[in-house]
Formats: C-alpha cells, structure tokens, sequence
C-alpha cells in the first residue's frame, strides 16, 4: 500500500519526518501489508523507497511538490520531487496498489470564492481507483465546502468507525456522513463493490485522530484563524500556504499539533493495512484479483 513524501519533504521538520516515515511503514508491516513510500528520484518515479532513499529524501532540502500537473515536468528535468496525494494517487494507480495512507487531504480553501484556490487532490479523487485513508481534511480549508465538493464529484466518504467527517487534528466536525464501516473487511467489501461496477473515483475513509492525541474543536478553529491571518499578513500564496500554516500551528501550539499530526499519520497507516490485507484476502477468495 502507498505511503507519500511531501509528508516528509514539507510537512514534517527533521528529524521528525524520518522517524515518522519510518514508524508509518512500520505500522503497514506489522499489520501483514507492504508499504510503498512513493517519490519521483532524479527524474524516476519509484514505488517504494529503501531505507536509504528515505533517510537521504528527509535530510534534503529543496525538493519539489509533485502533484498531476507538475509529473511530467519533474520528470523531463529529472528533479527530485515529493509526491502530493494527488501525485501519489495517480503513481500509486500505474503501479496497480489500490490503497493510500496519508494524514489529511487537501480541499477547498477558505475564500476559495475569491481566490478559486481548490486542492488537485479532489479531482484526483474523482478519477483515480485509489482508496484513501485520513483523518479527513486538513484543518486549515473550508471543510463543508470540501465535503460538498468531493460529492459533486461522486466520491465516496466513509467514515471508518465514525458517523461524523474528522476535522484532522479534531475527531468530529460536526458533518455528518452518509456511509460507515467499522472493520475492514467491511471496507474491502465497498472497495469492490464500487469498482466493481466500473466506477473509475477513488474512496476516501475517514478515520478520527486517535482519541489521546486529539485536540479540541474550539481551540484549533482559533488556532487556524490566527494562522490564516499571519499568512495573509506575510503575503504568502499558492504552495507554500499550507507548509506556513502547519508551522504556524505547531509553535502555536508548543508542538501539540505536530504531536497530532504524527500520532494520526501512524494510525492512518495501520488501518490502511488492515484494510488493504482484507481487500487481498477478499481478492484471493474470489480466486483472482479484484477489479
């Protein structure tokens, strides 16, 4: 199953990256998947990165995000990128892995009104058969607007054990889901269902932050509007938002938010792996692989 680098690249300071990068792929394994680091190195798309490539990846400075739009151009330049969900998605499905861990998705912005600032990774989730598993969006966009947006796009979002869209750093938003599951093998069983009747989107389960880790609502909304104002303040577009306002966050917070984050990128992972071992087990029930 795919795990992305902008998590290690942008997301994370070192050494924190590296020991999550690790701790992620280690979560994959012991719940009986293989994990797949996904990047592009010198121009390569590679599913899969050694221990090696991912200790060299989190101590170098300057890589590129690579979402769709930027693929072929980092790879005609033979740069180094680090794959965004979108990018990850679209390389994770070229290789045939069908499952995706990651922290949180990207979504529409708030103000996205007047800046039409809407991540790639919702289009990417309206025509890539990946399934992914996070604790729904990132804390710093417009979730209503995301949720409604991924279902205008015939998306699927599940809520993995819970009724209410995650807010990433807070277990409940206050949106409510219209599908559940609470095993995988329920979740493998929706994985096929969907492509099975020739659907081409990707899923998204949504999985809560893990409750000893999360914070609370009021709190990370006052957090997020000073962050939005700060940015706006320093000028700061495009990009390299998101980075400021997860960096913004985390000195806010004395690194509580950083704490979250890595705690529920974890999670993500082993319940991804739970998932993608009962979508195997399904598969081979089935006497072949699944669609």
């Amino acid at each position: 199953m795919a795990l992305e680098s902008t998590v290690i690249a942008h997301g994370l300071p070192w050494p924190h990256n590296l020991d999550t990068a690790r701790k992620m792929e280690s979560a994959v394994r012991d719940k009986g998947a293989v994990p797949a680091t996904i990047a592009v190195l010198e121009g390569r798309m590679v599913v899969g990165l050694s221990s090696e490539q991912l200790a060299s990846f989190a101590e170098t400075e300057g890589i590129v995000k690579v979402s769709r739009a930027d693929l072929g151009r980092v790879l005609a330049s033979r740069q180094t990128g680090a794959t965004t969900v979108a990018g990850t998605m679209l390389i994770a499905a070229r290789a045939g892995v069908r499952m995706f861990a990651t922290g949180g998705i990207g979504g529409v912005h708030r103000g996205a009104e007047l800046s039409f600032d809407i991540s790639a990774d919702l289009t990417e989730l309206a025509r890539t058969p990946v399934a992914v598993v996070c604790a729904g969006a990132k804390a710093i966009l417009d979730l209503p607007r995301t949720l409604e947006a991924l279902e205008t796009l015939g998306v699927p979002v599940v809520g993995y054990r819970t009724n209410e869209f995650p807010a990433f750093y807070v277990r409940e938003s206050g949106l409510p889901l219209k599908a559940r599951v609470d095993s995988p093998e329920e979740a493998a069983r929706l994985m096929n269902a969907h492509w099975e009747t020739g659907l081409s989107s990707g899923i998204v389960f949504c999985n809560p932050p893990p409750a000893d880790c999360a914070l609370k609502k009021q709190e990370v909304e006052a957090l997020v509007g000073r962050a939005l104002h700060s940015a706006a303040a320093a000028g700061i577009r495009g990009n390299g938002v998101t980075p400021y306002l997860l960096d913004y966050l985390s000195k806010e917070s004395q690194g509580r938010t950083m704490e979250t984050n890595i705690s529920l990128l974890v999670h993500n992972a082993g319940v991804a792996a739970e998932i993608a071992a009962a979508y195997s087990a399904l598969a081979s029930s089935r006497g072949g692989a699944t669609p």
